[in-house]
């Protein structure tokens, strides 16, 4: 198993904003080789942003770098930066491989 995130810092404020991106996009996910599930979390308030993660389980390592790659990618990904106004900086990824 490999567990996939992207942490996000959001403006104060654009949370809903930020939130509806996420629900009303595309993912191309269904149909992906070794996807098994997706989650957006929503973590602590700060003085100027709110953190976020994005949160994919794959299969394997090799099944998410392949997504990566892929036309299924590039469509879910073709408009995000439309939305630069709600986020502090850029998404920190974070990859993890299941051990025990």
């Amino acid at each position: 198993m490999f567990v996939a995130m992207n942490k996000f810092k959001i403006v104060k404020g654009k949370e809903i904003e930020f939130e509806n991106v996420w629900k009303n996009r595309e993912t191309h996910l269904a149909d992906v080789q070794g996807f098994k599930n997706f989650n957006l979390m929503k973590g602590e308030e700060n003085l100027d942003h709110t953190l976020y993660a994005s949160h994919s389980i794959w299969e394997s390592k090799e099944d998410f770098w392949n997504w990566t790659k892929s036309e299924a990618f590039r469509l879910a990904h073709k408009d995000a930066g439309k939305h630069k106004e709600l986020y502090i900086g850029s998404p920190n990824f974070e990859g993890y491989e299941k051990v025990l």
